[in-house]
């Protein structure tokens, strides 16, 4: 209040009305838009639409004005020339997306301001500045830049109602200016959600030619966003648009005769009904009387009930004949106030109660098109899940005859009856609206609860798996007992940390955590941890990588460019320790660039190059094979180190894609955010350690959804919520001089699921450090085999654990789509759920891409080392 002293001013003096208008949600600028100029609610297919914005084809209040000859003038956010092509006789749009900027983009609007006011070519101008928002964005509601932006938008306030004030004087006509804003925004600046600081936005009238003075003092005036379009219809005199489902805000139309306004409700009532009719084929409410409603007009109107349609007819007939009966009074109507007062609330009755059916069922639901889909997805699970079950089955016949395992294998662990029990849970869990806004404690939940199970199961069962455990020393098997216990103990503790780092969800975001207890104690001692995070995720990926020995060239050459993107990484932090809004100037810029080319060469580097650089020669395999179950067999000797040198190959790129990804997380992510990328990189150095000692302990597909469980778990650790609020849309920004839409979405889309991606990408590190005595020889006949078994637990359990859930959650999505939460709750969960489909796809597929890419190229080296020593 304080930054807006004259937009407070004209509130105080009745020159001003406000309200707090009531946004649906989704809460992103497009939909908005829409529904301010058409008055009808939009779907959540525009939160992806609002990335690519189409022309308008709905009956809107731009193109009635365009009709009956008006010229108008956009400056601002280019979403309005997108959406009206060809409608403006001048125009400057200027990009929405690119929020790191605060200044210029609305300095670009405000440049022809007093130009344009001077002007008396047009009828209509629209302004829409960006600078608020994008203020909130970089720096949350309490950003130290949002009260001079507040000043500056004052000003903008100032400088028009003094040019109205002006025409007003001069007889040029007089002039509206309404103030309004798409959305609000939470505490942390971010919106797209449903909570009530992302759905209140304001809708402030200035200009009115009536008596305001008893209600602009009140900061209690309610309405809905929708309420704008029929009122600025009425007022400027064209019609409402046909698909509003908006109701006229009374206050606006004070200056009008009893008469006229209750014309104007009337024209509202006749529109929404035939949106009713619309909806409801068959309505109609000729000659309708309600029950206990007589011939006699001015008898007493009784409660209507019923059905819907008879409920609708009743409160319409009830209002058009309180209508017709003050209208028919012989005597003066100015002093008929009772029955005119009747008539005017009989009118919003219907008013009110009709435009909130409308809102709620909206949207079209195409039930036959969307149960053709779920029978789709529903063939797609059974066949993932049926390759799976072979799978099992393959790999349990195999395991039955190298070792005497029948027993144990037939024998279901409380940990294998936990995952399957995890899936039901999830299942049981999205029917309910709360566990879908707070699903965060679900994973937590289930990641340590299993994590329990596997520590329980590691003391009570001494390691012994394999071909190898079967000649281990007691001294030895102690020495693996602690590595194991430590391991699981290391996961626990980093989990229960992440756990309390960030309270997220939707309805508990109050309580304190880590996070915010760290934001409060100062900014630099959030710096200090992000430098420490930082400097100690570069030592262990250091210290893993030479794990396999630093004596090899390619080893060294990787370790360096670890340590040249890490100290990079180093630089930015260290160089923008006191402010985060330098992070836009070109230097920075280019030094993010920097960073992205190195983590990006480093990384395909290694990927195509390694397999090539793996010292590969016939005396080698001769010499080590001590390494690997020595036999007489030559072939068998080279099949044995074959396989070590896809291990290690599959161990190096393996642990490239987790350095590489935590360090570009750690550029990308929130300041805060730097600790919980290290304990989930900590989490997967645990787990392999764990599960590379544990031999045959556990069945593979409960391995492999352990890390899944992990990874969804860190996913609500790094603060995101089923909420679409919680998406770092500053974040998407960074490293780009301009704005591009395909290169923020895929910045939003890594760090939005860098914890999930990361996981799956640990899958081929997984894929090295398992027991593999069970699998066939490799490069032999039966090598397709070989890549099967590999590449099998780990690619076909995330799929077919996502696959469950995203056929199960577009059920219920079905089931509850006359939902009162199916917008602002169930909705933006589907497009989280739908993500991560793309999410695990996009991780299975990199996965088996770099497995298959490795195995063929060693395969093909040894062919040609073979037809080399035959030749010689």
């Amino acid at each position: 209040m304080e930054a807006m002293p004259y937009t407070q001013s004209l509130l105080a003096n009745g020159m001003a009305i406000g309200y707090h208008a009531k946004a649906a949600p989704p809460t992103v600028t497009m939909p908005r838009l829409k529904a301010m100029v058409s008055g009808a609610i939009g779907g959540f297919l525009d939160v992806a639409l609002n990335f690519n914005t189409q022309a308008m084809l709905d009956d809107n209040l731009l193109d009635q004005f365009f009709k009956i000859g008006w010229k108008m003038v956009m400056l601002g956010d280019e979403t309005w020339l997108k959406l009206f092509p060809g409608l403006f006789i001048r125009h400057d749009g200027v990009s929405s997306f690119f929020v790191k900027d605060t200044v210029q983009v609305d300095q670009n609007v405000s440049r022809h301001l007093g130009h344009e006011l001077n002007k008396d070519d047009w009828d209509f101008l629209i302004l829409h500045y960006l600078g608020l928002d994008h203020v909130g964005h970089i720096g949350g509601r309490n950003s130290a830049l949002m009260a001079p932006k507040l000043s500056e938008m004052d000003d903008v306030v100032k400088m028009i109602h003094m040019s109205s004030i002006l025409n007003q004087k001069n007889d040029q006509g007089q002039t509206l200016l309404v103030v309004v804003s798409d959305h609000g925004m939470t505490e942390s600046g971010n919106h797209g959600g449903s909570s009530y600081e992302e759905t209140d936005s304001l809708a402030l009238f200035i200009g009115l030619n009536n008596d305001i003075s008893d209600y602009s003092s009140s900061t209690h005036n309610i309405i809905y966003q929708v309420d704008i379009a029929p009122t600025l219809a009425l007022l400027f005199g064209v019609p409402i648009p046909k698909n509003n489902v908006g109701v006229l805000i009374a206050e606006i139309f004070g200056y009008l005769a009893d008469d006229q306004q209750l014309k104007a409700l009337e024209l509202n009532s006749w529109q929404l009904l035939r949106l009713l009719q619309a909806q409801m084929p068959g309505l109609s409410c000729r000659n309708y009387l309600c029950d206990g409603f007589s011939d006699d007009q001015e008898s007493k109107i009784t409660k209507c009930s019923g059905s819907m349609g008879k409920m609708f007819c009743c409160l319409y007939t009830n209002a058009a004949l309180l209508q017709n009966s003050w209208m028919s009074k012989e005597f003066p109507r100015s002093k008929s106030r009772e029955d005119y007062s009747s008539a005017v609330t009989a009118y919003y009755e219907f008013l009110r109660t009709a435009s909130e059916w409308l809102s709620r069922s909206a949207t079209d639901k195409p039930v036959s098109l969307l149960t053709l889909g779920i029978a789709a997805m529903l063939l797609s699970c059974l066949i993932l899940l049926s390759l799976l079950f072979n799978m099992c089955k393959e790999v349990y016949i195999r395991e039955k005859y190298l070792f005497d395992l029948e027993s144990a294998m037939q024998t279901w662990y409380l940990d294998e009856t936990f995952v399957l029990g995890v899936i039901l849970i999830l299942i049981v869990s999205m029917i309910s609206s709360s566990m879908v806004e707070e699903e965060q404690y679900i994973w937590h939940f289930v990641a340590s609860t299993l994590n329990l199970l596997l520590l329980r199961k590691a003391i009570q069962c001494p390691p012994c798996g394999g071909a190898q455990g079967l000649h281990t020393l007691s001294k030895e098997q102690n020495k693996i007992s602690c590595f194991r216990l430590s391991s699981i103990f290391v996961v626990l503790v980093s989990g229960r940390i992440l756990r309390g780092w960030h309270q997220g969800g939707v309805n508990w975001t109050n309580l304190p955590d880590i996070s915010k207890w760290l934001e409060q104690s100062g900014t630099d001692n959030v710096k200090s941890i992000q430098l420490v995070s930082c400097l100690l995720l570069m030592t262990l990926s250091l210290y893993v990588l030479f794990l396999l020995g630093s004596n090899k060239k390619f080893v060294l050459a990787i370790g360096f460019s670890f340590l040249m993107s890490g100290l990079l990484v180093l630089q930015h932090v260290t160089k923008h320790w006191d402010g985060m809004f330098a992070s836009s100037s070109y230097s920075t810029t280019t030094l993010v660039q920097i960073i992205y080319a190195t983590l990006g060469a480093s990384t395909f580097g290694t990927v195509i190059a390694l397999p090539w650089l793996v010292p590969f020669s016939i005396s080698e395999m001769c010499s080590n094979q001590d390494l690997y179950m020595s036999t007489s067999a030559p072939n068998e000797v080279q099949n044995k180190s074959l396989m070590a040198k896809l291990r290690d190959s599959l161990y190096i790129v393996g642990w490239t894609y987790i350095s590489c990804w935590c360090i570009l997380q750690l550029l990308l992510q929130q300041t805060i955010n730097s600790m919980p990328i290290l304990l989930l990189l900590v989490q997967i150095f645990a787990s392999m350690l764990y599960f590379s000692y544990s031999a045959l302990h556990h069945k593979p597909w409960v391995e492999v959804a352990a890390f899944y469980f992990l990874g969804m778990a860190g996913h609500f650790a790094l603060g995101n919520s089923n909420s679409l609020a919680t998406i770092d849309v500053a974040g998407a920004f960074i490293g780009i001089s301009s704005h591009s839409t395909v290169l923020s979405g895929i910045l939003m889309f890594m760090i939005t699921y860098a914890s999930p991606m990361l996981f799956i990408l640990s899958m081929v590190m997984y894929i090295s450090v398992k027991e593999t005595s069970y699998l066939p020889s490799p490069f032999s006949s039966d090598s397709t085999q070989l890549l099967k078994i590999m590449l099998g637990f780990p690619c076909l359990v995330p799929l077919g654990l996502n696959s469950i859930l995203l056929t199960a959650y577009t059920i219920i999505l079905l089931l509850m789509r006359n939902h009162l939460f199916v917008w602002s709750v169930f909705s933006p969960k589907y497009i989280y759920v739908c993500t991560t489909t793309v999410c695990v796809y996009v991780g299975v597929s990199v996965v088996s891409t770099t497995v298959t890419y490795t195995y063929l190229v060693l395969g093909f080296r040894r062919k040609m080392q073979g037809e080399l020593s035959h030749q010689q």
